[in-house]
C-alpha cells in the first residue's frame, strides 16, 4: 500500500496501514517528511520531487492500493505504480483532475474511487482499532488569534 501525503490524513493512514501489517510506502514532496513517515510506520519513503513515484512503486513490486490524502497535487501519475487490479482511493480533496486512460481501466483493471468519513458505527470501530494499536493523531494547539497562520 502507498500513502500519498504525510500530513493531516496521511500521518494517520501510515499508522493504520502499519497496524494492519501492510507493507507501506509513503509518498510526499521533498525529503523533509521522510523521517516522520518512517517513524509513523512506512517501510519506504519516496520523495516525488526527486524521483518518479510510479517507477519507484513499480520497482518495489507495485502498489495494490494508493491512498491519496494530500489536498493538492496531481495523483494521476501514481496510477502507473499500481499493480493489475490496483486501486487509487482519494480522501484528500485536490482541485486537480484525475486523468485515467481507457487502457488503464480496461487492460490494467485499475479502479479509481473516493471516500468520505464513515458512518457513526464505522467511526466507532475505527476509534477502537486506533486505541488497540496505538494509532494517535499528532496535534498542535494554537490560540484563536493565531488561527489564520495555523
Amino acid at each position: 500500500m502507498a500513502v500519498q501525503g504525510v500530513g493531516g490524513l496521511g500521518h494517520l493512514a501510515l499508522q493504520y496501514a502499519r497496524a494492519l501489517a501492510l507493507r507501506v510506502v509513503a509518498i510526499a514532496r521533498g525529503a523533509d517528511k521522510e523521517e516522520l513517515a518512517l517513524r509513523l510506520g512506512a517501510h519506504h519513503y519516496v520523495d516525488s520531487r526527486a524521483t518518479d513515484a510510479a517507477e519507484r512503486l513499480t520497482a518495489l513490486g507495485g502498489a495494490r492500493m494508493v491512498l491519496g490524502t494530500a489536498a493538492g497535487g496531481d495523483v494521476s501519475p501514481l496510477l502507473g505504480g499500481l499493480t493489475r487490479r490496483g486501486r487509487l482511493v482519494l480522501v484528500g480533496v485536490s482541485p486537480e483532475p484525475v486523468r485515467v486512460t481507457p487502457r488503464q481501466l480496461i487492460f490494467d483493471a485499475v479502479q479509481v474511487s473516493g471516500s468520505l468519513t464513515g458512518t457513526a458505527a464505522e467511526n466507532e470501530q475505527d476509534l477502537a482499532f486506533a486505541l488497540a494499536h496505538d494509532v494517535a493523531p499528532m496535534v498542535e494547539q494554537a490560540s484563536l488569534t493565531d488561527a489564520q497562520a495555523a
